[in-house]
């Protein structure tokens, strides 16, 4: 037994064994009914009994706030015998995930301060590794599935996009190397994602399969670099991803190849971390292998990690069935449970039992969140900073709005939208000014035909960016005929783009150089209120300024 009180592998059945390879998804909620995303995010009776009964080896978290996944994760490591790898998508910082944590700008903000100061965003993106991680472990969690090392070179990509931080591999190199550098000031695990690179697709990932068609020198040049820095770097996990690269393996998707894991990565990068697959629930995947066949391909492959396998109990009984037939070698899984051990050691500082003591105080468990160690001053100053270097804005709006202006604020999906409000800036701001706010579902038509054949003097704010699930990367059709009718007729009285520069870019080619505009890679309360302020040339006032204050 090791001070964590981790087993000997040996000691353990093959399915508990097997087990420990799985991580499963759950809601950082805490109740069942409050689950967002029930379709992949197990019940509590379900979740208790991978965790207590199954022994799976982790959990991925999404949703709630900070504090009620602090509560969360001391209740699935009170479950569990062996303890948890507590994993999070926390790309832009815990408060990305979780509601009252620090909610960075996407990675792809640091490229354009970078533009014009590489040292100050190298600093910067240092600073959100640190505090990712100071953040990710006041709330118990253990292993940030980021950075993101994909070259986003395809304006068209619809899943990565703002999420990495450039377009080149020197710029995703450097700014994702000094994020690992700065994370790694805290004992958490870091993840390189999503191997080979997923940058220079046009396609979806969790829809569909995609194909990079480049040839290997290529691929060296570019996709493979920001890999090879982040292991130098001494990244504790690569993250695979469901995309085909016929030059390294013309049938197989790469988290299925043993050619891209075992050769490529484990043999020819030197990697001798965590390969986690992707989630094994994307369409890319499970469209086509199934849930247990994928699973054991993965494991030929050369992972060590199951991610969100559709059905955890089956997926853990097809590996070991895999392994009695002997298509699976039990050293295979023995050698990754072995790399899980040394990461769960690395991660003690959780995790490790207090020692018998006579004194009854000194069993009083830990707090379940560190409040003190989440948005913090030095945080909120850094958001604040970041934010105010990548934000982009040219002439000013009026600062009385003319008789009869609306603010339309236009998203793709009103009701997912958990950035806006009545106190946000987009709202609040522009009535301040006396404009009339209209919210506009993007994916639909709900104005009149009136008010889009006459529109009023129209302040139009579009939240915009790829993210996973929705298919594409530009606007809607909607949206880009919006833009079109009120450019066209002379309404605009300003542009703002919250989201992704690759939609900016297309609308500036169209956009008149007398109408004020602004642009903020952030979505977010801060990143609003930032670019509005500037926007508007006003003050912030003491109701706007708590989006850092408070």
């Amino acid at each position: 037994m090791t001070r964590l009180g981790l087993p000997d592998v040996e000691s353990l059945s093959l399915e508990a064994q097997i087990a420990q390879l799985v991580v499963v998804r759950a809601s950082g909620q805490v109740f069942d009914h409050q689950r967002r995303y029930p379709q992949w995010e197990l019940a509590q009776a379900s979740l208790r009994h991978c965790v207590e009964t199954l022994g799976v080896g982790g959990v991925i978290l999404l949703g709630g706030s900070a504090v009620e996944v602090g509560v969360r994760s001391q209740q699935l490591q009170t479950w569990a015998d062996i303890p948890l790898l507590l994993a999070a998508d926390i790309e832009e910082g815990v408060g990305q995930r979780f509601a009252g944590a620090t909610h960075l700008p996407p990675p792809m903000a640091l490229s354009a301060i970078a533009d014009h100061d590489l040292a100050l965003a190298c600093e910067y993106a240092g600073q959100m590794g640190r505090i990712t991680a100071q953040e990710a472990i006041a709330i118990g969690l253990n292993w940030l599935l980021a950075p993101v090392v994909d070259v986003n070179n395809n304006a068209d990509n619809p899943v990565i996009n703002v999420r990495a931080f450039g377009a080149t591999p020197e710029r995703v190199s450097q700014l994702s190397g000094a994020f690992i550098q700065g994370a790694q000031e805290w004992p958490v695990l870091t993840t390189a994602k999503h191997f080979p690179g997923h940058g220079d697709t046009a396609v979806d990932s969790h829809l569909h399969l995609p194909e990079i068609p480049h040839d290997v020198t290529r691929l060296e040049q570019v996709e493979l670099a920001p890999f090879r820095a982040a292991i130098a770097q001494s990244v504790d996990a690569v993250m695979t991803a469901h995309l085909r690269l016929p030059a390294y393996d013309d049938k197989l998707p790469a988290t299925l190849s043993p050619a891209i894991l075992t050769g490529l990565l484990r043999r020819d990068l030197g990697f001798q971390g965590l390969i986690v697959t992707d989630a094994l629930i994307m369409g890319a995947i499970s469209d086509r292998y199934g849930p247990y066949e994928a699973a054991v391909m993965a494991l030929e492959a050369g992972a060590d990690v199951l991610l969100m396998p559709a059905d955890p109990a089956g997926t853990i009984e097809a590996v070991a069935e895999a392994v009695r037939i002997g298509r699976l070698a039990p050293g295979v899984i023995s050698a990754a449970v072995a790399r899980i051990w040394q990461a769960k050691q690395k991660v003690s500082h959780s995790l490790t039992i207090p020692p018998e003591t006579c004194h009854a105080w000194e069993h009083i468990p830990p707090p379940p969140v560190q409040l003190a160690q989440l948005a913090t001053p030095e945080a909120r100053t850094t958001l604040h900073n970041v934010l105010t270097a990548s934000t982009t804005v040219r002439g000013q709006l009026p600062t009385t709005a003319p008789p009869g202006a609306q603010a339309w604020v236009m998203v793709d999906n009103v009701l997912s939208t958990d950035w806006l409000s009545p106190q946000a800036a987009a709202i609040a701001l522009p009535q301040a000014h006396g404009y009339a706010t209209r919210l506009v579902d993007g994916r639909s038509c709900p104005l009149s035909p009136l008010e889009l054949d006459s529109p009023p003097p129209t302040l139009l704010q579009i939240f915009s960016r790829g993210n996973p699930f929705r298919g594409r990367a530009g606007l809607s059709e909607f949206a880009a005929q919006c833009f079109t009718r009120l450019n066209a007729q002379n309404c605009l009285i300003g542009l703002v783009i919250y989201g992704s520069p690759y939609v900016l870019a297309a609308l500036l080619s169209e956009l008149a150089p007398t109408v004020p505009y602004g642009f903020t890679y952030s979505q977010a309360v801060e990143g609003q209120t930032v670019l509005l302020t500037k926007l508007f040339a006003t003050k912030v006032s003491t109701a706007d300024s708590r989006a850092f204050t408070d």
